[in-house]
């Protein structure tokens, strides 16, 4: 099994982690059983959240069942030092231990929530403070914006990096990546199956693999699916051979006017619709349960989406020619009948 050290940090691990978002939208004991499944075969890096309700207290008791040693990561959407201080204490309860190797500011969207998190009495103050006391090991951030992320790795103040990266999602392979790497900045690629747009794990997986020195955590809900990722990665070859090439690229163009990319040229919109999040809520909610849809998450980006009056704004900027009021509409319509 191949092993990286995530930059700066010391941090070595099997390239291949455990991703903590479906393991809440099955019951407790199958969540359980999955991670510990996981950990017994050989995973030995676990990313989970506050933001994903369950998670945490389920990774929690699954690690009591086994004596492996694992590297864990959680994080905050906390932008003041009270609030990560506070999801900081319940992600220690949660997930029964008194240090955690990696907490992460997450889903840091923009360069003004960027600039709220390491401000003075912002996130990144009290995860210093955590780290010089020994509560938390490193310091990292989560982001869909490739913006945010050159803009952390310049200021050289976080020693992780979690970026979207598929062959849906492949443009970190450019700037950011070989940036971070150089730097000796750690990087985490979530999304590797895009949210479940990619249908073939073997695929999904290969390609993000067959880019060197960048961790995964695909994330799974039961042990049959978590050992049909794992084969991938301990077979070792992540070559794509002539067919597999082919088979990428025609999913490509099967998603190239429906795929939102996360990239956020769109925004500003007039009625502060969080657009990407609009256009990703089938799969954010298939991977964190139906309930998510009332969730502090999702519920106030779904209303935003209600006040859409089509004025083409968005239109105008979307450098992939995306319709966007039009898919706004089809998500609306989705969860309005009930998510099916």
């Amino acid at each position: 099994m191949e092993r990286i050290t995530l930059g700066r940090t010391g941090l070595t691990i099997n390239r291949c982690g455990f991703g903590g978002i479906p393991i809440q939208s099955v019951s407790e004991d199958q969540a359980v059983e999955t991670v510990r499944h996981a950990v017994e075969q050989g995973v030995d890096f676990i990313d989970t959240s506050r933001a994903y309700t369950t998670s945490e207290r389920r990774i929690g008791k699954a690690l009591k069942l086994t004596d492996k040693k694992v590297i864990l990561a959680s994080k905050s959407v906390g932008r003041t030092s009270k609030d990560v201080q506070t999801d900081l204490e319940k992600s220690l309860s949660e997930l029964q231990v008194d240090h955690i190797d990696l907490y992460q500011c997450h889903f840091v969207r923009d360069q003004a929530d960027y600039h709220r998190a390491v401000q003075s009495g912002g996130a990144f103050d009290i995860l210093v403070k955590a780290k010089e006391e020994g509560i938390i090991g490193h310091i990292g951030i989560t982001s869909h914006s490739l913006e945010v992320l050159d803009q952390a790795i310049d200021d050289g103040l976080f020693e992780t990096i979690m970026v979207c990266f598929s062959f849906l999602e492949p443009a970190a392979r450019e700037m950011i990546i070989p940036k971070a790497l150089k730097k000796k900045v750690g990087v985490i690629a979530m999304k590797s199956f895009s949210g479940g747009a990619i249908e073939n794990p073997v695929l999904a997986l290969k390609w993000a693999l067959s880019h060197p020195g960048v961790a995964i955590i695909p994330g799974v809900e039961d042990a049959k699916l978590f050992d049909q990722n794992w084969s991938v990665f301990t077979a070792g070859d992540y070559r794509l051979s002539a067919t597999e090439k082919d088979e990428i690229e025609s999913i490509r163009k099967r998603y190239d006017k429906v795929f939102c990319r996360r990239c956020d040229y769109c925004q500003p919109c007039s009625e502060d619709i969080p657009i990407s999040v609009v256009l990703h809520v089938r799969s954010i909610i298939r991977r964190m349960g139906k309930a998510s849809v009332s969730g502090a998450f999702l519920s106030p980006a779904m209303a935003a989406a209600r006040r859409c009056t089509e004025c083409g704004e968005c239109l105008e900027r979307c450098p992939y020619d995306l319709p966007i009021p039009d898919l706004i509409q089809e998500n609306l319509q989705w969860v309005d009948r009930g998510m099916h």
